[in-house]
């Protein structure tokens, strides 16, 4: 079956840098865009970064310029950089693979399958 495992999360202080990582198995990897999604305490899973098939990214304004997204291919892996981290960032964050990617970028309701989750914690 397929699997999305998400690693890399992890507490750090605002300005810090964490790469999360997200292996899948069970899909043929290259014909699928990825992306990030988040979701705080209370709050609704929301879009942070996606990549498709061929390499294009797209990135939430909340991120933009802070954090990237790649994708290795050969791995099976895609990655989530983030630098200068604020308070504001803390969330579980969660690995998707997308099919479909007419919407662009993905909507959580357009994901196939999700990873189950990493914590990311940036404290002031």
């Amino acid at each position: 079956q397929v699997q999305l495992v998400e690693s890399g999360g992890g507490l750090v202080q605002a300005g810090g840098s964490l790469r999360l990582s997200c292996a899948a198995s069970g899909l043929t990897f290259s014909i699928y865009a990825m992306g990030w999604f988040r979701q705080a305490p209370g709050k609704e899973r929301e879009f942070v970064a996606a990549i498709s098939r061929s390499g294009i990214t797209y990135y939430a304004d909340s991120v933009k310029g802070r954090f990237t997204v790649s994708r290795d291919n050969a791995k099976k892996s895609v990655y989530l950089q983030m630098n200068s981290l604020k308070p504001e960032d803390t969330a579980v964050y969660y690995c998707a693979a997308v099919s479909d990617s007419s919407n662009w970028p993905p909507r959580p309701r357009d994901v196939d399958y999700w990873g189950q989750g990493t914590q990311v914690t940036a404290s002031s």
